[in-house]
């Protein structure tokens, strides 16, 4: 059976970062959720906002396990998306947060 989905040009935008730490022990990883709350809420289009961090005990063999911090923004729209790239806050979220990162994989989709 082949499905077939249609994009609607004016879908909202999730935008979901997942952030491996250098350093994650506690401290660090919730410093990292502040910042996160500080600098990446309230931005104009954002219809969700959620930080938060590994659960431990879900291993089973599906579960990918290589990150402490993840991150979910939805967007209204592409345009919402693209000024928040941009902004003055995601830009200093970025510089004062980057250098504790060993990986940042983003995920983008059409939801």
């Amino acid at each position: 059976i082949h499905v077939r989905t249609t994009i609607v040009a004016e879908s909202q935008i999730a935008h979901i970062v997942y952030f491996t730490l250098n350093d994650n022990n506690p401290d660090r990883i919730e410093q990292l959720c502040a910042s996160c709350r500080h600098y990446l809420t309230g931005h104009d289009g954002t219809i969700y906002f959620s930080v938060g961090t590994l659960v431990p005990d879900l291993d089973r063999p599906v579960n990918q396990r290589d990150f402490d911090v993840a991150l979910h923004v939805i967007f209204a729209d592409r345009d919402s998306h693209d000024r928040y790239q941009v902004s003055d806050r995601h830009l200093e979220f970025i510089a004062l947060n980057k250098e504790s990162w060993s990986q940042v994989r983003v995920f983008d989709a059409h939801v």
